[in-house]
């Protein structure tokens, strides 16, 4: 059984409050044993402080032990691990609290605003030999992992180009999204599924060049356009703009190029297009399972 504390209960905090409780019902053996925040109002199920309603069955929140001090849910807790869905600006200082404490942690993305601040919490997993995973969740997502299977078992040959695309309205489940010196702007929260994209598909590559603007007085980068420069010559290219009104919503979307075919996923769903039927044979029925899920 793994017994989990989850610190934070806003809109992705919440989330994944109802992905454990649902796992637990299909009959996984895990446990969310006690919940943190500092909004006791949170403790309780009520939508302080700007949470959003994710649409999930009710939830007896009388079950869990409630704290609104890190300090002392891990002092009176007996947990294997805890679940961080923090604003950005928090998640180094509590998960190195956390990994000092002798539990494992999952953190949400991104994982912290600056690459000193991401050393400093591999460093106190590695000195407490703890696991640290932070919740890029692409990699799970099975559009993307179709994708990485076609890019590492070269079904349609190797890759000329790829483009990704992140894109909606301006975030209001938090005021601190839109606080440069705490989320990052869109740059940082948003865009960096795309750039984890990349990396995970195509490696580290050898420059990155892009540009930026500022469009929400405070915030940080809200609009942004990056290109991955491969030995290889493929075009990689990314986009992130949280500042898309109207009825436009949100999107995320890529297209990639190989030598025979390409592979396009969007609103409606994952599209291969072969340069061959043979080509095609062995994949589609995988392609199917995901498009009518």
């Amino acid at each position: 059984m793994l017994t989990i504390g989850l610190i934070g209960l806003g809109f992705m905090g919440k989330t994944h409050l109802e992905t454990y409780l649902r796992l637990e019902r299909e009959g996984l053996p895990i446990r969310v044993a006690a919940l943190c925040d500092i909004d006791a109002e949170k403790l309780e199920g009520r939508s302080a402080g700007g949470n959003i309603d994710t649409g999930g069955a009710a939830i007896d929140y009388d079950r869990f032990a409630k704290y609104v001090s890190v300090e002392d849910m891990l002092q009176n807790e007996q947990l294997d691990m805890v679940d961080i869905a923090l604003p950005t600006y928090l998640h180094k200082d509590v998960t190195v609290q956390c990994l000092n404490s002798g539990v494992h942690v999952l953190c949400e993305k991104p994982m912290a605003l600056s690459s000193d601040e991401c050393d400093a919490m591999i460093h106190a997993a590695e000195k407490n030999g703890k696991q640290l995973m932070i919740g890029q969740c692409l990699r799970f997502w099975p559009a993307y992992e179709y994708l990485k299977a076609a890019v590492d078992e070269g079904t349609y040959g190797k890759v000329t180009g790829g483009y990704f695309f992140r894109g909606g309205s301006t975030p209001t489940w938090g005021p601190w999204l839109l606080e440069k010196e705490k989320s990052g702007g869109a740059l940082v929260d948003m865009h960096v599924h795309d750039i984890d994209m990349i990396h995970w598909l195509f490696g580290k590559p050898e420059a990155v060049s892009a540009q930026a603007r500022n469009v929400i007085p405070g915030s940080g980068y809200d609009i942004v356009s990056a290109h991955y420069k491969y030995a290889d010559g493929k075009v990689v290219g990314a986009q992130a703009d949280w500042t898309l009104q109207g009825d436009f919503g949100f999107e995320m979307s890529f297209r990639v190029n190989f030598e025979r075919g390409n592979i396009v996923f969007g609103g409606s769903g994952l599209r291969v297009n072969p340069a061959a039927r043979q080509d095609s044979l062995r994949s589609f029925p995988r392609i199917w399972a995901i498009t009518s899920s």
